[in-house]
């Protein structure tokens, strides 16, 4: 029994290491084989750093629509451990921060930082995972800014990037002879307001990672087990390759039926 096949039992199960182990033994024992079983520790010990295989190549071979978006999920510290045990009120919750790139209803590569890290520092790593082109990048206000559009710009020739200036936004030095993008759309939102700018730019495509990030949660659980940050991300790259899987499977379909 492979390492990466018996963490992904314990994702899907929601299992803690010792019960992971039982768990596999029972079904080894009704399915009557005989092959070992990873223990506890050499699960834990062998999850820090764990190479995942690869994910399949996307069967489209249309350019990338990319929309990006961060969540919490919570870990279980010292902190909840005490209060558990001793009754001890904590003042601050420890989350890491899981960010997740969405195509097409499957995601293309994610990444597991600490919760101080800003979601446009984690853009670069994301971008490193995608060997596709990627044609439209949508992201909320948090991503806005020269950095991430110049990244974006450098990385991929001619891609779209929709992204809303926040209220407080300036135009740039040459935005009546040479207008950006960004330009553009603090023109747009300044002449028309948030609404028609956003049914201009398709930014309501955006949505969907909000059903994302609800699907991941209400799947995958809201809460890592592994208590070392290089586990924590191999337990949330497992779940995202669970997930994948699973939409990979059969998603539901919508057909127009007459009345």
């Amino acid at each position: 029994m492979t390492i990466p096949a018996t963490t992904s039992i314990r994702v899907v199960f929601g299992l803690a290491l010792r019960q992971t182990q039982g768990f596999v033994r029972s079904v080894f024992h009704l399915m009557e084989l005989v092959l070992p079983v990873p223990d506890f520790s050499t699960l834990s010990r062998r999850a820090d750093g764990l190479k995942l295989s690869n994910p399949k190549p996307r069967m489209n071979s249309e350019p990338v629509e990319l929309v990006i978006d961060s969540t919490g999920v919570k870990i279980f510290g010292a902190g909840e451990w005490q209060e558990t045990k001793h009754g001890t009120r904590i003042k601050r919750r420890t989350w890491r921060k899981l960010h997740l790139d969405l195509n097409a209803g499957e995601i293309v590569c994610s990444e597991l930082t600490e919760d101080t890290v800003a979601d446009p520092t984690a853009v670069p790593d994301l971008l490193d995972q995608i060997e596709d082109t990627v044609a439209t990048f949508l992201g909320d206000g948090a991503y806005d800014g020269t950095p991430v559009r110049q990244k974006l710009a450098d990385r991929f020739e001619g891609i779209e990037v929709i992204i809303p200036p926040p209220k407080t936004a300036i135009l740039g030095p040459q935005a009546a002879t040479a207008p950006t993008a960004r330009d553009r759309d603090i023109l747009a939102l300044q002449k028309n307001g948030k609404m028609s700018w956003q049914k201009q730019t398709g930014y309501g495509r955006r949505s969907r990672s909000e059903t994302l990030m609800g699907r991941f949660k209400q799947v995958i659980g809201t809460t890592l087990r592994s208590r070392k940050l290089n586990n924590q991300r191999t337990e949330a790259k497992l779940g995202v390759a669970v997930l994948n899987t699973m939409t990979a499977l059969g998603r539901a379909t919508f057909e127009k039926v007459s009345a």
